[in-house]
Parts: C-alpha cells; structure tokens; sequence
C-alpha cells in the first residue's frame, strides 16, 4: 500500500482510470444522453429478444437503429384512427382450401302455437322465433313489446350494471315505425319490431359509443356500425347499448362490474358482458356481442345463454372497435340456437368496407338429423374434467340419444399459447397513441394482466417474431383443416385444453349452449364447432342438442336481484 503514495503511482492510477472511463464512453457505455443509442443499449435490449451478438455487431447497427427510431417518432405525428386496419389481411382459408358452394336458405324448425302469455313479463323471456310470431300475428305491437325492455332495462339494468346507455328515443321512433309497415302489409321479417341491446363496442350515430373505458367515456362517432345499419334494415329495435369489459377485457368498465343475473356476487364474465347479462336478464329480445378470444363465449356461459361466434369474415366490423385484426369477430347472444341463426342470417355477409369479409351464402336447415353428419368428440378433454364427468356424460348421452355417432377426436399438438402474443401486438397497435398518450392511467383496471400493462409490454414483441407466430399459425391452420376432413362438427367442453384459444385463431364457428351448473352451482357449457363458413349446419347440430334440453328455457329471479339489493 505504500507505493500508492508515490506521486507517480497516484498519476498513474488516475490515468489509468481516464483511460478506462474514455474506452466506456467510446463504447456507449454511459446512457444518459436522452435518445442515444449505445451499444450498451443494444446489448441490454437484446436479452429482450433471446439473441447473442459480439460487440462489434451491436455497434454496427448504431446508426440504422437511429435511423429506425427516427422513422418511428415521424409516423406518430401523423394520426391513425382505431379503424384504420393493416395492409395485411388474416384469410381463414388455408392454401388449396376452397368454400363448398351452397344456397342461401334458412329453414326454420316449427314455432308451435304461440300466444301472449297473461303475465306480459313472461314475454321478456320468449326466444326470437316466438317475439317474430307475437309481432308477426300482431298479438303485440312493437311499441308495447319496446316499452316492456325498456321498462326492464331501467329496472334492472342499473342492479346488474348491464347498461351504459339506454336508446329510449331512438328505439320508440323505430318500434312505431315497425308497427306501421307491418299494419301496412310491409313485413321486413323475423327480427321486424324486436328489440335489442349492442355492447358499446359499435358506433350508432346518435349516442356516445364508450367502448367501456374512461378515456373514451365521451367519444361519439357520427357514423352507425355495419352491424347496426344491418339491423335497421332487417326493422330490429335498438333499445340500449350494453357494458363491456373496459376495451373489450373481462366485465369491468368505468362505471363498474357488470353483474352475472344468476349470481350477482360474481360478474358475468366478459369482454361481450352486458351483451349476456341483458339477453339472460331478458331486458332484451337479442344482443349482439364480439369475440377475440372468449368474449362471446365466456359470458354466454357465465350468464347460461346462447352465443354465436361466426367464421371469421362472415360479419362486417366497420365502425366497430378493433382489438386484433386478425381475431376480431361479430355474433349474436340469445335464448336459443335458432335465435342466434336469425340475427346471424340478418348481419352476415359482405359490405365493401371490411376487407376481411367474405360474401358467402348462408344455409340453415332445422330439418338436418344428426344421424346425417360426423360428429366429433374431444374424448381427453371431456376426460381431463374429471369432478364434471358426470353431467358431460349425460350430455354425450343425449347427442346419442339424437343420432349422433360420437367420433373421438384429437386437436393438432400444437402448443397454441405460445401464439397469444398474436393478440396483443395487434391490441397494442391499436391502441398506439392511448399508451404514448399516457391517458392508459385512466382505465380503472391496472394490474399486470391488465390493458395498460399489456400494452406497454407489446411494445417489446419483435416484428420478426410477430411474424414468425403468424406462419406457425398457418400451421396450425392447416393441420386443424386436415384435422376437419374427419368430421363435420365437434363437440367440446368450452374451456377444455386449447380449444378457445386454437379455434379463434383459426377462425372456426362455435355455438355456445348452456347445460347447466356443476355441484358448485357454477355455469357449464358445450361448444359445438363447425367447418369453416359451413356456420348453418354447426348452428342446426347445436339446435338438435339444445331442443333436447331445457336450460334455454330458465331465467333468473330478478325479484330476488331486486330484494338483496334492496337491503
């Protein structure tokens, strides 16, 4: 240590140690300068990636790592409005896969003889078949049957959190002018004069359209969806706009939880939450919901209803909300099957505005028997829920009962989680200028699964690895249309294995049907899936199932909704 003490030796050392800060800095090794990009900055974020590379590759990349970043902020001063989609576009056909030509036909089972009940609230709870045939033999004029919702909805839509805004005035315009044409002789159809509610997710240009979240709490957009103008034409009364999970996630948006009518301890499950819990409530005929990855599904099943979750490309979403461009679907949410392929015949088909939309006949028989397709079954899946075993048992016992021939099937083994991350760059993007913004602190929800964090996390996904996903998922696809050569439909528990994931990548039809609850009192589901835009025969297998049951036909007790939360 004494040596130290030398002159000599303390200039030494400090030289040496300017020598050791001038050959860090040279190197980017010091980061404090805003916007530099180091090779220290480099090796830090490619632990991000998974990749190993040498001091001289980081440094080289520099200057085009500059010119990149330049490039990125340049674009952001111009402006993209959620609606505007990508060049690329998602095909749910896999290469050499062609649609079978069909005609457009819809063959309705028998209504039986319906009449209106003495207790008009009853009425709430009628499938669309029956409303049609009320409205269409003029037992109920479309007024009275909207001021019945519209009642209810005010009664109790504010106990299960279900409404964000009530379409009062617009749905008594409609409702009388529905009326009019059908004493006129003028009858537009099965969804003439029937009222309905639509998640807050579609634009309707007299009302705010929310999409469930605070910072958009005030956003109107002077334009109806497809969707809506659809509905119009077809003479439906649009009675309210429904919650949805804040930007399409879970069932909590900025006025709150929405509440599961069955169980109000527990919400109903989202992102499509009012949607289910207005349809199950029966303070509307029919609703229209939107699914990503679950959100027809899982509330339909929360709240025991029916939801339709179209082929990809078979319902237009101009003026709807995008979350994934490339998962993003449009369905129904009613009583019954037959319901669901009445509003579906209504809203389907091409309009020139989303890209991704097909124009496709759509074929719906209630004559079909099930004896008459191969159905299939996920057998390990049914098996993996052993505590249900039971209650699945019996509903593969009806389908048998109903002619089926159960084929065990097995999905493509393909670890399809690992593609998720499709989703949220595609959310990320669309919702670009919200996280830059900073006004993501304004969504009530902020945990790490949430939104605001998955947003920001997105920003790290590789493009290159954004790409890669999607060429595995051309993978997938064709392994699951080989997989489809085999049967004409399948059957599954709606939560088991990969199934939900794997089929909204592919972008096959799901029929959502309720089949009761298990020894805790929990909702269960099947999902019937069909061949890609074969939607008709998917929705008349599930209807053969359904009619053999009977928990489309129950509904909560409201009354007891209303005393508890009287207390």
């Amino acid at each position: 240590m004494k040596s130290f003490r030398s002159p000599f030796a303390r200039v030494g050392l400090v030289l040496l140690f300017v020598l050791m800060i001038a050959s860090l800095a040279a190197n980017g090794y010091f980061l404090w300068q805003t916007g530099k990009i180091s090779p220290m900055t480099v090796r830090i974020a490619q632990k991000l990636t998974g990749l190993g590379m040498t001091a001289p590759e980081r440094h080289q990349m520099q200057r085009d790592l500059r010119s990149n970043l330049r490039s990125y902020e340049a674009l952001r001063q111009y402006s993209l409005d959620n609606g505007v989609a990508p060049a690329i576009g998602f095909d749910p056909l896999p290469p050499g896969e062609k649609i079978r030509p069909r005609p457009h036909r819809v063959v309705l089972s028998p209504v039986g003889n319906v009449r209106l009940p003495e207790n008009l609230e009853d009425v709430a709870f009628y499938t669309v078949p029956q409303l049609a045939q009320l409205i269409r033999s003029r037992q109920i004029t479309s007024e009275r049957l909207t001021r019945l919702y519209l009642e209810r909805l005010r009664t109790y839509g504010p106990l299960l959190n279900c409404v964000i805004t009530l379409t009062d005035s617009l749905a008594l315009d409609q409702a009388r002018r529905a009326d009019r044409e059908i004493a006129a002789g003028r009858y537009r159809g099965p969804l003439h004069g029937i009222p309905y509610g639509i998640k807050d997710l579609f634009a309707v240009k007299e009302y705010l359209t929310t999409w469930g979240a605070a910072p958009y709490r005030e956003q109107y957009i002077p334009a109806d969806a497809a969707v809506v103008t659809r509905l119009r034409e077809a003479g439906a009364v649009l009675v309210a706009k429904l919650s949805m999970g804040a930007l399409a996630m879970d069932d909590v948006w900025f006025g709150g939880m929405t509440k599961n009518p069955w169980n109000p301890e527990e919400g109903s499950s989202g992102s499509s939450a009012g949607s289910a819990a207005a349809t199950a409530a029966g303070l509307v005929g029919f609703s229209i919901g939107t699914e990503t990855w679950g959100s027809i599904v899982s509330p339909s099943t929360r709240c025991r209803v029916t939801g339709f979750r179209p082929t990809f490309g078979r319902v237009s979403r101009q003026g709807a909300m995008a979350l994934s461009w490339s998962m993003d679907k449009v369905g129904p949410i009613c009583r019954s099957v037959e319901g669901c392929a009445l509003v579906f015949d209504a809203i389907q088909g091409a309009d020139g505005l989303d890209r991704a939309v097909r124009q496709v006949n759509f074929e719906y028989d209630s004559r079909i028997r099930l004896g008459d397709l191969r159905v299939g079954f996920l057998e390990s899946v049914f098996e993996e829920d052993s505590s249900n075993k039971a209650i699945y048992d019996e509903m593969l016992g009806l389908l048998r009962d109903q002619g089926a021939e159960l084929i065990p099937l097995q999905l493509p083994e393909f670890p399809v989680w690992y593609l998720s991350f499709i989703l949220e760059a595609e959310a990320a993007a669309a919702f670009d200028e919200l996280t830059r913004s900073n006004r993501d602190d304004l969504l009530v929800r902020q945990g790490r699964g949430d939104w605001p964090n998955l947003f920001r996390e997105a920003r790290f996904i590789p493009a290159v690895e954004y790409i890669q996903a999607n060429r595995f998922r051309l993978q997938v696809m064709e392994a699951m249309a080989d997989t489809m050569t085999k049967v004409d439909i399948f059957i599954a528990p709606s939560f088991g294995g990969s199934t939900l994931l794997l089929t909204n990548l592919t972008g096959h039809p799901t029929v959502c049907v309720p089949i009761g609850t298990d020894s805790e009192g929990h909702s269960l589901s099947l999902s019937f899936i069909g061949r890609l835009f074969e939607d008709g025969r998917v929705l008349a297998a599930a209807r053969i199932f359904q009619e053999a049951t009977d928990f489309h036909r129950r509904y909560p007790d409201l009354e007891e909704l209303k005393k508890a939360a009287e207390k």
